[in-house]
């Protein structure tokens, strides 16, 4: 099975280059056009990106995180939540590097069958770097104004957390 995975980017590859070839496409001439823009569009979002990446360090080194699932602790508990579900809730929409190995530190302390991970597992998994994704589309596009774009993103993952909890519960 590894064999065919490894086999299919060179298949992938050859077949382009033979359906090209056929319809008379200028394959290279193409690719180097294509590349081209990649390169220009790589530069125009170098600045939103070098600005996020600078903005979770900042979120990460002030405290913020810690705060703010500090504050709403006492909300977790009362609703019977693991409290430790609250960094990653704040932490995905922001990095999902970060994120992702605070979900392995989860799954490592609770266990991947504990509802604590599955939660962790769920959220993970339904949700988005929101600022990532929004960074790049709206840079790549070129949009400057956003409009109720962060809003209705940061309410989905809200509510992906919240039929996260639900799914588990449920479904466990």
């Amino acid at each position: 099975m590894a064999q065919v995975g490894a086999a299919a980017l060179p298949v992938m590859v050859a077949l382009i280059l033979f359906f090209g070839a056929v319809r008379g496409v200028p394959v290279f001439d193409t690719f180097l056009s294509g590349a081209k823009e990649g390169i220009r569009t790589s530069l125009k979002l170098l600045p939103t990106l070098i600005g996020l990446i600078v903005a979770v360090t900042m979120v990460r080194a002030s405290g913020l995180l810690e705060l703010l699932c500090g504050l709403l602790e006492p909300l977790a508990q009362a609703a019977h939540i693991a409290p430790e579900l609250l960094p990653l809730a704040f932490l995905r929409p922001i990095s999902g590097s970060g994120a992702s190995a605070y979900t392995l530190d989860l799954l490592q302390q609770f266990g991947p069958d504990s509802p604590t991970g599955k939660m962790a597992s769920v959220l993970s998994s339904s949700t988005e770097t929101t600022f990532y994704a929004v960074a790049v589309y709206f840079g790549a596009c070129g949009y400057k104004r956003l409009r109720y774009t962060i809003p209705a993103a940061l309410l989905g993952d809200a509510t992906a957390l919240l039929f996260s909890i639900l799914t588990v519960r449920l479904l466990g």
